[in-house]
């Protein structure tokens, strides 16, 4: 039975994440000490001290996940022995690092780079995200191609669970006609900006040259990216999926149904909370699903 390893994304920070981690190993707290020189600012106190509302912004919701995950991942030791890897967006940073794609320093850089350009990207023009349920995915990519304004599909995460992106206007001119067509509920998400969407291309174009620029090595298993859903070893591909990965849709729903074909009989979720387990149920039922608990 192959072991699937999966890296939650944006969405699942919470106030004191990390902070057992950092109590019980010796291991975790260097790194974390490591984490905050890195950036340049106390992440961890942010982490483990911080409110709902510090840890929703960007800059610090991806470098505190990516750091929550990898650390977990470490901690694990010789028991981390992963058959296939992938992670959620953000997560895919996090996979990379702890399959020895990325050094931590340098995949923490990247992440923060990344979480910067975004933002960036956010106040160029008034955008948004919105979830759409119970709607088959063809009615959906139709109505976003026929609205008016940048409105496109984003997240693949479960059947009957897409999430579109766009500018503002676009996005709620869309939910309207979704509606109409039958969608269960459409739920504007309480986001910073339209994530893997086109407007995400001035920092897609920031992120580029500092992806170009770092040393990628192969993962110790394949990983399986969101632009494709497909299993990559090349450092070179698996970069040019990153950089394509802020501007194109996370494809989890194949990306998981992709691992399950090549022979995945468990997955465990590293990092913080159990959106992705919850995720998995929704995509397939008979495949188990655990929680890296330290």
């Amino acid at each position: 039975m192959k072991k699937a390893y999966i890296f939650p994304g944006q969405g699942s920070q919470y106030p004191g994440m990390g902070k057992d981690l950092y109590d019980k190993f010796d291991e975790a707290k260097t790194l974390f000490k490591q984490a905050d020189k890195i950036l340049g600012f106390p992440l961890s106190d942010i982490m483990f001290n911080g409110s709902d509302e510090d840890l929703r912004q960007t800059k610090i919701t991806q470098p505190a996940i990516f750091v929550h995950s990898v650390i977990a991942a470490k901690l694990l030791g010789s028991d981390f022995q992963p058959d296939m890897l992938a992670g959620h967006s953000l997560g895919e940073f996090s996979a990379l690092t702890a399959g020895g794609a990325l050094s931590f320093e340098d995949g923490l850089q990247l992440v923060l780079q990344r979480a910067l350009a975004m933002q960036r990207a956010t106040e160029l023009r008034p955008s948004t995200m919105a979830a759409v349920l119970g709607l088959d995915n063809d009615t959906i990519e139709k109505i976003c191609a026929e609205t008016e304004g940048i409105v496109v599909p984003a997240n693949y995460n479960t059947p009957g669970q897409l999430v579109i992106s766009g500018e503002v206007e676009a996005v709620q001119k869309a939910a309207e006609k979704l509606q109409e067509a039958g969608a269960r509920r459409v739920v504007m998400l309480n986001v910073g900006g339209a994530f893997h969407s086109p407007l995400m291309e001035p920092a897609r174009k920031d992120l580029a040259g500092a992806i170009e620029k770092t040393e990628f090595k192969q993962p110790i298993a394949p990983v399986y990216q969101n632009v494709s859903g497909l299993p990559e070893t090349s450092p070179e591909k698996i970069k040019e999926n990153l950089i394509a990965q802020l501007t194109s849709p996370v494809r989890w729903v194949q990306t998981i149904q992709n691992m399950i074909h090549d022979g995945a009989g468990i997955f465990y979720e590293i990092g913080p909370g159990k959106v992705l387990l919850g995720m998995l149920r929704k995509i397939d039922r008979s495949v188990k699903g655990e929680k890296i608990e330290l």
